[in-house]
């Protein structure tokens, strides 16, 4: 069989391949711990569940129009105006069965044969992917310390073949929430260079302290940027697979050209439930004060343990602890603790080549959190760690 180089050069998915070794475990009755899963573990609100119910029972079942319902567009629009400060209406706004496939279709309808594509580190890997898919060529930037995005590395990374610049904040894998002085530098080097970005916004709602800005927010970028979003982590609708893009009218009519020759539209009753789910009556807040207690639990215990150092990053839900101490590379550490702690985390090498780091979720219930720390200690006591 022949497949086509395109395929041939697009790497797994490093996050899914830990997956498969955490199921061919758990298939032989093993009890992992999964510290590597991106996605809340709390219920999708119960008002949006009816919501999708009422949806179905009404007979809202068939396609939609492509780009979306227009109530769900609108009231996108709307929330992107009043909260985030973008100037958009209706004819600005996509609505794709994930945020993923937002990206994809933001990537593919601007990047080229040969196309740059700045990537500041560390970063979620598909955008890597999705950028060989397009024929690009990914610029990775490596960040500051503390994981700060390096602006002036951005900004020597431009060229005459950049095309976009691809920003993720709060960020997947470190937790790392962009300054606002840090989102204006940026937005500067985009207006300067004429460069397209494509900023990454589906952890906006989990932040810890400030205020949220949106990189679109900035003057002088209103034909540069697209704003991707979702409902999956803001309202645990993982497995709904809503997500949208708001932007230039001839990007969005372009990457809904890709949709209907692809998914033709999200699911229309998921549609109906990501309508209720911006009403005012959703509560995200109890969530995000669960995640920033696991969070500071989990910070207060690893430092404690003599082989992991982290900070308390600002906004998702994940920590990047320096493992340097541990005396192994990522992937050797995560093999050691999926086999001797049966806990799963996420190497840092997927990210951008992080062998220091891992990506640990507290996704999880304070109750498991605090026993695969208790595993983590037991399993590190036989290399001198208390």
């Amino acid at each position: 069989m022949q497949l086509s180089s395109r395929i041939l050069n697009l790497k797994e998915s490093g996050t899914l391949k830990i997956l498969d070794k955490v199921k061919s475990l758990q298939a032989k009755g093993v009890d992992v711990i999964q510290l590597d899963v991106g996605e809340p573990d709390f219920d999708t609100p119960r008002n949006i569940v009816e919501a999708a119910y009422r949806a179905m029972r009404d007979g809202l079942t068939h396609y939609t129009p492509s780009a979306g319902i227009p109530e769900l567009r609108d009231a996108i629009a709307e929330k992107l105006r009043s909260e985030n400060g973008l100037d958009v209406r209706r004819e600005n706004v996509l609505i794709t069965p994930g945020s993923k496939q937002a990206l994809f279709y933001a990537i593919m309808a601007l990047v080229g044969e040969g196309d740059e594509v700045i990537l500041p580190t560390p970063a979620w890997p598909s955008y890597a992917e999705m950028v060989t898919v397009a024929g690009g060529v990914v610029r990775e930037v490596p960040p500051r310390e503390g994981f700060s995005p390096d602006v002036e590395g951005i900004k020597e990374a431009v060229s005459n073949r950049t095309k976009i610049i691809i920003i993720n904040s709060p960020n997947n894998p470190t937790g790392c929430v962009y300054t606002e002085g840090e989102l204006k530098n940026i937005a500067e080097v985009a207006a300067d260079s004429k460069t397209f970005v494509v900023s990454d916004e589906i952890y906006e709602k989990i932040l810890y302290e400030g205020r949220f800005r949106s990189l679109g927010s900035f003057p002088g970028l209103e034909d540069l940027v697209v704003t991707v979003n979702g409902f999956s982590k803001t309202y645990a609708m993982t497995g709904w697979r809503v997500g949208y893009a708001a932007g230039p009218k001839g990007i969005i009519s372009a990457m809904n050209k890709l949709q209907q020759h692809s998914a033709s539209c999200a699911a229309s009753f998921a549609q109906w439930a990501a309508l209720e789910a911006l009403k005012p009556e959703t509560q995200v807040q109890p969530m995000v004060e669960e995640f920033r207690r696991r969070r500071d639990f989990l910070c207060r215990a690893l430092n404690g343990t003599g082989a992991f150092c982290v900070d308390a990053p600002g906004g998702a839900f994940y920590l990047f602890p320096d493992i340097s101490k541990t005396g192994m590379v990522s992937s050797q550490l995560c093999d050691f603790l999926l086999e001797r702690a049966h806990v799963s985390v996420t190497p840092g090498e997927v990210f951008g080549g992080f062998t220091d780091n891992i990506r640990i979720s507290y996704a999880n219930s304070m109750e498991r959190l605090k026993e695969a720390v208790s595993r983590i200690r037991s399993a590190l006591d036989g290399r001198g760690f208390a």
